[in-house]
């Protein structure tokens, strides 16, 4: 069944106060997804969702990055998480409650009340709210992912609410229905890299001209990732994101970077090569060598990560890719001149 359009977001202003397109008939703030931390499943309690109205969708981050220096990483492209989904909200017992309560208030005009009570009691299309099937499908709607409440991207999930069985799957022509691919791509904006501070060899304070090693504790650089997953739908999606590169940006012009291009590349499952005592006459893998002192002060080293980011889940074979992510930071090099020594 075709579901119908809301209408125009002028419309739903008028109506609501200018809630968001996920919250089109609810009173009050907009629904999000549920947040834990562990290895957690959702569940169905008879017919009511255990999980409704903000619960739908389950993050699992046990496996991502922490620590206060951990941050999001940026895509390398134009893309973007998307900013609204559809997936289940309401039995048809909630979603009569809702919209009773919006038409005994005084907010809606009564060319709305009368295209909304034909549309879910009097079967166009929809006869009294579909509660002949209660606990055999969930009426869907739109939710808006978090911190993509101003996109104009979350604007394009203006779809009446429309009922889905279980097991059957959301109208085609839904191209926002929430699938595994989806719940992957919203896994990508929870996933957290650590701080990005190479280590140095000489650490902190270096000498004109001389190669300065960089590298990645690797111990703390490895691979973490989120699980999004829909108990009632039985799909979830697994997006891992793996250091691949470091790209080294001195801070100054007078400066070479080792390789020329400044990107370090993953070799062996390091990136970078820790400085050892006999190196000192080889030019470093990763590197850096300043031609000029940072005088009284010091140089802002930016070290940026490249992450590989791929995605598993339900219906899918072997490992799908997303666009690669970076997250970087700066730190202090101070370089001195080389005091020569007068015999």
């Amino acid at each position: 069944m075709t579901p119908t359009r809301i209408g125009t977001t002028g419309l739903l202003a008028l109506i609501l106060g200018g809630l968001p397109n996920a919250a089109w008939a609810t009173p009050g703030p907009a629904p999000s997804v549920t947040e834990v931390d562990s290895d957690t499943s959702g569940k169905v309690d008879g017919a009511a969702l255990s999980a409704s109205a903000g619960g739908v969708i389950v993050f699992d981050r046990s496996k991502n990055g922490s620590g206060e220096s951990a941050g999001a990483v940026t895509s390398t492209t134009s893309w973007n998480p998307p900013a609204c989904y559809y997936a289940p909200k309401y039995t048809p017992k909630e979603i009569e409650s809702q919209m009773r309560q919006v038409w005994e208030s005084s907010a809606p005009s009564p060319e709305w009340s009368l295209k909304t009570k034909n549309y879910f009691v009097k079967g166009k299309p929809y006869k009294d709210f579909n509660k002949d099937k209660e606990g055999e499908g969930y009426w869907w709607d739109a939710y808006t992912t978090e911190g993509h409440e101003a996109d104009p991207a979350a604007q394009d999930c203006d779809e009446m609410p429309f009922w889905v069985d279980k097991g059957d799957a959301p109208p085609a022509e839904v191209p926002q229905a929430i699938t595994s691919e989806m719940l992957a791509q919203l896994a990508y904006a929870e996933i957290r890299v650590p701080s990005t501070k190479v280590e140095l060899a000489p650490e902190g304070t270096t000498k004109v001209n001389l190669p300065t090693w960089a590298w990645l504790d690797t111990a703390e650089f490895k691979p973490v990732s989120v699980t999004a997953r829909v108990p009632l739908l039985g799909i979830e999606a697994t997006t891992t994101a793996e250091p691949v590169a470091l790209k080294i940006t001195p801070g100054t012009d007078d400066a070479v970077t080792y390789p020329a291009s400044g990107a370090c590349q993953n070799a062996d499952g390091s990136i970078g090569e820790p400085y050892a005592r006999g190196k000192a006459g080889q030019t470093p893998p990763c590197g850096v060598k300043y031609l000029r002192s940072s005088g009284d002060g010091s140089y802002k080293l930016q070290a940026t990560v490249t992450w590989k980011i791929q995605w598993t889940g339900t219906g899918m074979n072997g490992e799908q890719t997303l666009p690669d992510g970076t997250f970087g930071a700066e730190q202090d090099v101070v370089v001195q001149e080389i005091q020569a020594v007068n015999r």
